[in-house]
């Protein structure tokens, strides 16, 4: 599922790496992986949904992706 944020303008950094424990934002915790976060910039504060599956084709963005993956274990 996506993640609904009401972020400040500004430029924000988005988790690619899925180690952040701050998802679906990036803390830093892809150091050493080879995989960087992408920036993103808003020009006004906003209501976002933030793709939290790794999955979406429209970085950072929820597109719907999650709902074509396999289900998940408990």
């Amino acid at each position: 599922m996506p993640v609904t944020l009401e972020l400040e303008a500004g430029v924000h950094w988005w988790c690619r790496c899925g180690r952040s424990g701050h998802q679906p934002l990036c803390d830093g915790s892809h150091k050493g992986t080879g995989i960087a976060p992408l920036k993103f910039t808003l020009t006004e504060k906003r209501r976002v949904w933030l793709c939290n599956c790794k999955h979406t084709k429209n970085p950072p963005y929820c597109d719907g992706s999650h709902n074509d993956l396999p289900p998940q274990d408990s």
